[in-house]
C-alpha cells in the first residue's frame, strides 16, 4: 500500500509539473486564473488529459470545470486517438482544492476520487483568492466540505506526504511546485492590475 501511496504521489506531482503548468502559465499570460487539473487513468496513472482555468473567457470555465467539458468532448484535446475511459475509471486531479461548484461538476461527472495539491487555505494566503472559503462559509454555512461522500472522495497530496517513505524529499517537491505556484499568481496578479489600469483609462 506505502509503494502504491508514494507511486500515486509522484506520479500526480509529476502529472502537475509536466502537464498543467506548462498549460497554466500560457493561460495566466491570457488572464486566467493559476487553477488547472487532470484527468489519469485509475489502473496505471496514465494521463487522459490536463486542462487549465479559461475564466477571462466565461467565469464558469474553473480548471475543473474546463478540464472536465474537454474530457467529455468527442475527442480528448490533444488526444484525439486515444478512448476514452469512463470517469470511475479514472482519477482527477485538481492543483487547488476544488470550489463548490467543481465539487458539483465533479459528483455530477462521475469522477470518484478526487486528489488536489494545494488546500483552501493556501489558496486564500498563498495565491490571493478567498473566493472558495467565502462561497462555502456565506451561501453554504459550511465551513469545508465533506471528503468522503456517496458521490465522491477528496485526498489531498500535501496531507500525504508525513505517510510516505522519504517526507523529507516529498515536501522538497511540494515546495518547489509551491514555488511555481506563487509565482504563477503574481504573474495573474500583475497582468489583472495591468488590465484594471488599461480598463479605467
Amino acid at each position: 500500500m506505502e509503494r502504491n501511496t508514494s507511486a500515486l504521489f509522484w506520479r500526480m506531482l509529476d502529472v502537475v509539473e509536466k502537464d498543467i503548468v506548462p498549460l497554466t502559465w500560457e493561460g495566466v499570460r491570457q488572464g486566467h486564473k493559476v487553477f488547472g487539473a487532470a484527468v489519469l487513468r485509475a489502473d496505471d496513472l496514465s494521463l487522459v488529459l490536463a486542462g487549465t482555468n479559461h475564466e477571462a473567457e466565461c467565469p464558469l470555465w474553473h480548471g475543473e470545470v474546463w478540464t472536465i467539458k474537454e474530457f467529455f468532448a468527442p475527442s480528448p484535446a490533444g488526444h484525439p486517438s486515444v478512448p476514452r475511459p469512463a470517469p470511475e475509471e479514472c482519477l482527477f486531479l485538481s492543483t487547488h482544492e476544488p470550489c463548490s461548484m467543481c465539487l458539483s461538476a465533479l459528483a455530477w461527472s462521475g469522477f470518484p476520487r478526487v486528489y488536489f495539491l494545494f488546500g483552501y487555505e493556501r489558496t486564500r494566503a498563498d495565491f490571493q483568492i478567498p473566493h472558495d472559503l467565502r462561497i462555502l462559509e456565506e451561501i453554504f454555512d459550511c465551513p469545508s466540505p465533506r471528503r468522503k461522500s456517496s458521490f465522491l472522495e477528496l485526498f489531498s497530496l500535501e496531507e500525504m506526504i508525513p505517510s510516505l517513505a522519504n517526507p523529507g524529499e516529498a515536501q522538497a517537491r511540494f515546495e518547489r511546485l509551491r514555488a511555481v505556484y506563487l509565482e504563477l499568481s503574481e504573474t495573474y496578479q500583475a497582468t489583472k492590475e495591468k488590465s484594471s489600469v488599461i480598463a479605467r483609462k
